[in-house]
């Protein structure tokens, strides 16, 4: 695509305006906020800057390819050729940047996976899914914190909450939000028969300022003594804590920590949840204008399913199929199919872009 000069003029203008501010500013609050714009336009100007020179040695290539010295034309044409060849990618790369992009790209996250039909199966499955995300976790270097889990009687989980912070781990699992399906044998299945459940993933992201207010008259607090497998795993005091936001029903526990602890982490929880609702009363606004098979994050769908018996997982909203299924459960292999999720996503930004949205 073709992107105007006057547009690479303007991030460029923007991007050196922001330094300049940013060397005369004397208070700390302009100081945090110009430093930030600046971290977001680096990237952007860098890739205009770029483009705008590559531009800029083609109309020089041009010019020396109709010189009358044959081989120095010779040399410009070669020249010519290379850069035509570069510009779409440059131009593609920019105008990725430059094309209407989640705010929460890169924030952390708060990772909900619950058991949905199928029993004691479901919840086997939830704890495979949750293993799944733990283990792609550690592979980009991101940290996984429990905030309260449910176990289920055979196994896994009923329900598991937990924040994964690191940067961009909104950005790769926001797709992920939805209903899983799996079909397999279930370890207590005498006839061999293959049995279908599923369980729900939520992926709420956690900006590190989100603007939500919490009035306390709004919230009930109660205390609860933790449940667990039994044993060692059951608290012996009532330290667990539930805090119900009345105003919108959302309930929210955290049973991992001391009272105290649990506390705030529950709140963590309940800002996150009143922030995805915030961005999903946003997203319905202008989802007439632009609606994307990837991003909508509707959790009541059916996105993927993983066939045990055939090795194979399928990604319904983009009609991908693999047959990969064990390097994918162990979340070795979970990028091949985030990373086409990632492309059809960035695809409708860019013909967003083009329609002028």
């Amino acid at each position: 695509m073709r992107l105007p000069q006057a547009r690479l003029d303007q991030v460029l203008d923007r991007f050196h305006e922001v330094e300049a501010r940013m060397a005369a500013a004397s208070d700390g609050a302009e100081i945090v906020r110009l430093a930030k714009e600046h971290a977001e336009l680096k990237p952007v100007a860098d890739a205009a800057a770029e483009l705008a020179k590559v531009r800029a040695d083609r109309a020089e290539a041009e010019e020396m390819a109709g010189s009358e010295d044959a081989p120095l034309a010779g040399y410009a044409r070669e020249e010519l050729a290379a850069l035509d060849a570069s510009l779409p990618e440059l131009e593609r790369a920019l105008a990725l940047k430059l094309a209407p992009r989640d705010a929460d790209e890169n924030a952390s996250a708060i990772l909900e996976v619950r058991a949905g039909t199928g029993g004691d199966e479901a919840a086997l499955f939830a704890g495979d899914l949750f293993r799944m995300y733990q283990r792609y976790a550690a592979g980009h270097g991101w940290k996984v914190e429990v905030e309260s889990a449910s176990e289920g009687e055979a196994g896994g989980y009923k329900e598991i909450i937990a924040s994964i912070s690191g940067e961009g781990v909104f950005g790769r699992l926001k797709f992920e939000s939805g209903v899983h399906r799996v079909q397999r044998v279930p370890e207590t299945e005498a006839q061999g028969r293959i049995h279908t459940s599923a369980a729900t993933v939520a992926v709420l992201p956690e900006p590190e300022d989100v603007d939500i207010e919490i009035n306390d008259a709004d919230l009930r607090i109660d205390t609860y003594r933790s449940s667990g497998a039994g044993g060692q795993h059951v608290n012996k005091t009532d330290s667990a804590v539930r805090i119900t936001h009345l105003p919108t029903g959302i309930v929210v526990t955290s049973s991992e920590k001391s009272q105290h602890q649990n506390r705030a982490r529950a709140m963590k929880v309940l800002k996150a949840k009143l922030y995805e609702q915030k961005r999903e009363a946003l997203a319905a606004e202008r989802s007439e204008a632009r609606r994307s098979q990837v991003g909508s994050g509707d959790r009541s769908e059916r996105i993927r399913t993983y066939n045990f018996p055939q090795g194979r997982v399928t990604d319904h909203r983009i009609g991908l199929t693999l047959y990969n299924l064990p390097k994918i459960v162990e979340g070795e292999a979970l990028d091949e199919v985030i990373g086409p999720l990632i492309a059809e996503d960035q695809a409708a930004r860019l013909a967003s872009l083009e329609d002028g949205g």
